[in-house]
């Protein structure tokens, strides 16, 4: 679809979203959302493009307490919501969905949604209830937005994974659809978190990439997937990172496996100094 690029309406009405999004399909158009927590970067504008390719791009920016620890980064995630806005106008998004935390968690509140099974290991084994935030808010977002389709990196590949079984196990009727990652000239997947990183830790991040690319490799070519781990996770180590996981999974169920013998991940999690890094690669 060929638009002129203007800067996006700003809603933070639930009503109001939702009359839009009637209204562009009352005409005909298809309504593709981007879920965000702001701080936008190059990958999240890649994911804008690919909605405007579709139909209306509506991106929305909600920094979701529910899904941060006691003890991880809520309070100093970064937020600029106008220089997201002014972002999302370069790119061309129809429409901004900001909502306030008394919108998504008015007084009274009481409803979680559990994703059972995938959300059991990897970021899940170290962020108890975080998959839960995540699944319980964007089942908002797509209540309240009512999109055809809606857009995830697959750098957050557990997210994305969860996000498609409680869209599916919940009848939402939504297509849920992953887009690669994007990803600096030296392999460094982009994040809002990057931003955290010294300037020594940024030139040690990329390793990350590396090992998971070796490890990849080893896989595909039939090594045994806990060596080939073991080995990243020692690289990594003398690099400076300390190591969560690292691990090849199914890339349906996410369970690990010992030798690749269909569609497999290999994901990892380290925080390099007081930042943490996800990144995953398709065996």
């Amino acid at each position: 679809m060929s638009r002129s690029p203007l800067p996006p309406h700003r809603f933070s009405d639930p009503d109001a979203m939702r009359a839009q999004v009637a209204a562009w399909r009352a005409a005909g158009e298809r309504v593709v959302l981007v879920p965000t927590m702001g701080a936008l970067h190059a990958g999240h504008l890649a994911l804008v493009a690919e909605a405007r390719r579709e139909g209306r791009a509506v991106v929305s920016i909600f920094v979701n307490p529910t899904q941060f620890g006691p003890s991880e980064d809520f309070s100093r995630y970064p937020r600029d919501v106008e220089a997201d806005l002014a972002r999302l106008a370069e790119a061309g998004a129809d429409a901004a969905w900001t909502p306030e935390v008394v919108t998504m968690y008015p007084p009274g509140f009481a409803t979680r949604i559990e994703v059972a099974g995938l959300t059991d290991g990897l970021c899940g084994a170290f962020r108890p209830g975080h998959f839960s935030g995540v699944a319980t808010v964007v089942t908002k977002l797509l209540n309240q937005v009512r999109p055809d389709v809606a857009l995830f990196g697959e750098k957050d590949f557990q997210q994305l994974q969860v996000i498609r079984r409680a869209v599916a196990d919940l009848d939402m009727g939504i297509e849920i659809r992953g887009v690669p990652t994007i990803r600096e000239a030296d392999g460094l997947a982009l994040s809002s978190r990057n931003r955290y990183l010294t300037p020594e830790e940024r030139s040690a991040a990329p390793r990350l990439h590396a090992v998971l690319a070796a490890v990849a490799a080893a896989a595909r070519n039939g090594a045994e997937t806990a060596e080939a781990c073991a080995s990243g996770i020692a690289e990594l180590e003398a690099a400076g990172f300390r190591v969560q996981y690292l691990a090849v999974c199914d890339a349906g169920t996410l369970e690990p496996v010992a030798r690749v013998a269909g569609p497999a991940r290999v994901l990892a999690a380290a925080y390099l100094g007081r930042t943490r890094l996800i990144d995953n690669l398709p065996v």
